[in-house]
């Protein structure tokens, strides 16, 4: 199982010289299986970049799972070029929550006059698979969803193949519990064990007095789910928008101060990161 990200950056996507080495493109993460499958989770505005690697590898066929329908989980849909390209085939799969359908989530996004190509211009074979509560399969990737706690709900996401495993929890408040969302202890099971967890760490502590109930977490929470649950390795995520790199360095390295002699590994994601399990 291969993991690489496009995006890291939460609620809208930032430039300049303060976010180089992070990147500043909202939620995109691609799984390449095994028997290289492409599964592409989100579409945040990393998913340009990753339509235009996937057009350079003359790749048509893939799966799309989303989190939840935030515009910064979304907003990158239309510009992800294979959806003009008739030999492009993708299985939508999500949970429509407080929509009808996943394909009212896609194509609100293109309805005027937020945006001025119809969705009717889209001519890939998109095909809808709703993913709310049950496990679904690719290939020989087990995909097994989980409510997260954030307004308007969403679903979290653990990838399991070849006896490796990936947790995948953004956009996930682990102290206050939204309508639909678990509690703490069943984020811990969840994740228990874990090769890799990537996980909402979008908050300072002294943030965290403000923003309770946003629906994202405090990094150290974060850690203390990593640490509890016994993951190898936890990827900060969803990075604030006005966080620069070196204050996220700071956030890093404090984990690993925390973690000191833990059978863990922690580390902030990056736009381009590549994680193999």
């Amino acid at each position: 199982m291969l993991i690489r990200c496009w995006g890291a950056r939460g609620s809208i996507p930032v430039s300049g010289q303060d976010y180089l080495h992070y990147g500043g493109d909202t939620p995109c993460i691609e799984v390449r299986t095994g028997d290289d499958d492409i599964v592409i989770v989100d579409a945040g505005s990393g998913i340009r970049r990753l339509g235009n690697r996937l057009i350079a590898e003359d790749r048509h066929a893939y799966t799309m799972i989303f989190t939840h329908a935030h515009w910064d989980h979304i907003m990158g849909f239309p510009f992800f070029k294979p959806v003009y390209s008739p030999e492009t085939r993708i299985a939508l799969f999500g949970c429509p929550f407080a929509q009808e359908s996943m394909k009212a989530i896609i194509s609100r996004i293109m309805t005027p006059p937020n945006f001025p190509v119809d969705f009717s211009e889209i001519t890939a074979d998109l095909r809808y698979q709703d993913a709310c509560l049950d496990t679904f399969s690719i290939g020989g990737m087990r995909i097994i969803p989980i409510p997260i706690s954030h307004p308007n709900q969403g679903m979290g996401y653990r990838f399991e193949e070849d006896g490796k495993s990936f947790v995948f929890l953004t956009d996930n408040e682990l102290t206050y519990r939204h309508p639909g969302g678990l509690a703490y202890e069943e984020y811990r099971a969840f994740a228990q064990g874990a090769d890799l967890l990537i996980h909402d760490a979008e908050y300072l502590p002294e943030e965290y007095r403000l923003t309770r109930s946003w629906g994202h977490s405090v990094y150290t929470d974060a850690l203390r789910l990593a640490l509890e649950a016994g993951v190898a390795r936890l990827g900060l995520f969803h990075h604030n928008q006005d966080r620069t790199d070196r204050e996220i360095d700071a956030m890093a390295d404090e984990c690993r101060r925390v973690a000191a002699g833990r059978p863990l590994s922690c580390f902030a994601m990056r736009q381009d990161m590549e994680i193999a399990l």
